[in-house]
């Protein structure tokens, strides 16, 4: 198991692994492809953001972004791991190297919009419930809204 960078070609390949893990919380289909333009990961994404991947024997099983929202605050702006992959510490892994690139990148904050269903995983990984934030696919739904303090006080 390792952790890289993204590549811009592999935007497809991880649009399709987030509708996927997306899918796993037994959305609807309708539901999905009201999600399809806001888990779509193409080349442009993959460039202007930190993509990062984790593979398992040769495969992608999981990967997460990073997006710079001000000098001292940079988002989680995905975390999908393969239906298949999920209970064997990707998810965690992937958020742990998050945590560690943003604070190499001087943040003080992670912020996080999460799936209501991964509210758990969150708390877990030390974010605290910050509020709601509206849904960016499916108008009047609104989405958990946590941060992780990246400081070690």
């Amino acid at each position: 198991m390792f952790i890289r960078l993204g590549r811009p070609e592999e935007g497809p390949a991880l649009t399709a692994l987030a509708l996927r893990s997306k899918a796993l919380w037994g959305y609807s289909r309708e539901f999905l492809d009201a999600c399809r333009q806001e888990l779509t990961y193409d080349a442009a994404y993959v460039v202007a953001h930190r993509v990062y991947v984790v593979e398992s024997e040769g495969r992608v099983v999981g990967f997460c972004s990073l997006e710079r929202l001000s000098d001292s605050e940079l988002e989680l702006g995905a975390l999908f791991v393969e239906p298949g992959e999920t209970g064997k510490g990707y998810g965690r892994i992937l958020v742990t190297h998050a945590i560690e690139e943003a604070r190499a990148l001087g943040a003080s904050r992670l912020v996080i919009q999460g799936d209501p269903n991964a509210r758990g995983f969150y708390l877990a990984m030390g974010a605290t419930l910050a509020g709601e934030s509206p849904s960016g696919s499916i108008a009047g739904r609104m989405i958990p809204l946590f941060h992780l303090a990246l400081d070690d006080e």
